[in-house]
């Protein structure tokens, strides 16, 4: 992926915010770094639309709360209209505010951070710029068809042998994710026969309420993993932002834990964590999916799944809104199939619902 000072041209920014200091202080970190320019800025939805038209920006900087008209309001008409990448900037008492925009279609989000010093802004200067150069080189086709597959209300019904063939599914996301992840648990069955284990990639005190909020529109069960919880069949586990998912076993039945992420960790949640310790588990008993996200993280969990004799998936670059981390598996052979978003459903169900083939998941694994 290309750094921001590496784009071929600069990458053009509209800074939407209800707060003069805000928006001078977004303005300030774009320009900090090169390869960016703010080409303008709007006060609310109603100056956005103007802007948007007028300037054509290729990234839109988002607050929510805004007068005359708010940030889902623009975020409905941006995205019928003209569809291009929107970070969306919140605070953490607005993490219900930043899933719904997502749900309209906002690609991203960064937290505003919760001090105003010296690093708690140069951490959120880095942050943003890297957002804003990722989102900027992504095929708006993808995120159109991205807020499509959201407004699907088709579901998968088939039932289910009664037999598990899997002990468990890891699913790994970042940037994009947690529209991909809520599209999947979204058209799974209610009686999906297997446990659900997620790393997304997000910061701490945001997790939860991304899993009150598939809890209550998805057919399966879903909560966040904030201490330990022993895996049951049709709900899925969210590991808490800041954390990662450990897992063990007692009495026969596996269970997942969190442990505190340390200073010096490149991604949290960690998928490679998250997946090398059900593969050491779960054995051949495990179906790992990788879906859209930027950097290496889950290419070492998926070589360890399939060579455990598991089943990996892999986003293909067809829907996923940034197509590193699966890109990086697939190179490295880590994936036994490359789907796009809305064939990944369809899949675990086939896998998880039907007999596997003799041998394709038969070796168990032991606790590590």
């Amino acid at each position: 992926m290309k750094g921001p000072a590496a784009l071929d041209k600069p990458v053009r920014v509209l800074v939407v915010d209800d707060s003069a200091l805000t928006r001078h202080a977004f303005g300030q970190i774009v320009r900090s770094v090169g390869g960016f320019e703010v080409v303008g800025t709007a006060g609310n939805g109603h100056e956005a639309i103007s802007r948007v038209v007028q300037l054509q920006p290729d990234v839109v900087i988002l607050d929510l709360e805004m007068p005359v008209m708010d940030g889902f309001a623009f975020l409905r008409w941006m995205l019928h209209h003209h569809p291009i990448p929107v970070i969306v900037v919140s605070a953490q008492s607005e993490t219900s505010s930043v899933f719904q925009a997502m749900d309209l279609g906002a690609v991203d989000f960064i937290a505003k951070p919760r001090g105003q010093g010296t690093a708690d802004m140069v951490s959120m200067s880095r942050e943003l710029s890297s957002r804003i150069a990722v989102l900027a080189t992504a095929g708006m086709d993808k995120v159109r068809r991205r807020v499509e597959l959201l407004s699907r209300s088709v579901r998968i019904r088939q039932s289910h042998q009664s037999v598990q063939t899997l002990r468990a599914v890891t699913i790994g996301a970042s940037t994009g994710g947690p529209s991909a992840i809520q599209f999947i648990l979204s058209e799974l069955p209610a009686d999906f026969p297997v446990p659900i284990i997620i790393s997304q990639h997000m910061p701490a005190g945001f997790t939860r309420t991304f899993a009150e909020r598939l809890n209550r529109t998805c057919p399966i069960r879903v909560q966040e993993v904030s201490g330990r919880e022993t895996l049951s069949p049709g709900t899925a586990y969210i590991a808490a932002g800041g954390t990662h998912a450990h897992f063990g076993e007692a009495g026969g039945r596996i269970f997942v834990q969190t442990r505190h992420a340390g200073d010096g960790d490149s991604y949290v949640p960690s998928i490679d964590r998250m997946m090398e310790g059900a593969a050491r588990l779960c054995g051949g008993k495990l179906m790992g999916i990788l879906l859209t996200g930027m950097g290496g993280d889950g290419r070492k969990g998926m070589l360890e799944i399939t060579g455990n004799g598991g089943y990996t998936i892999a986003e293909s670059e067809e829907t996923a809104v940034i197509f590193g981390m699966p890109q990086d598996a697939i190179l490295a052979g880590a994936a036994r199939q490359v789907l796009p978003l809305d064939r990944i459903p369809g899949e675990m169900v086939r896998i998880c619902g039907v007999t596997p083939e003799a041998g394709s998941f038969g070796r168990q694994g032991h606790a590590g």
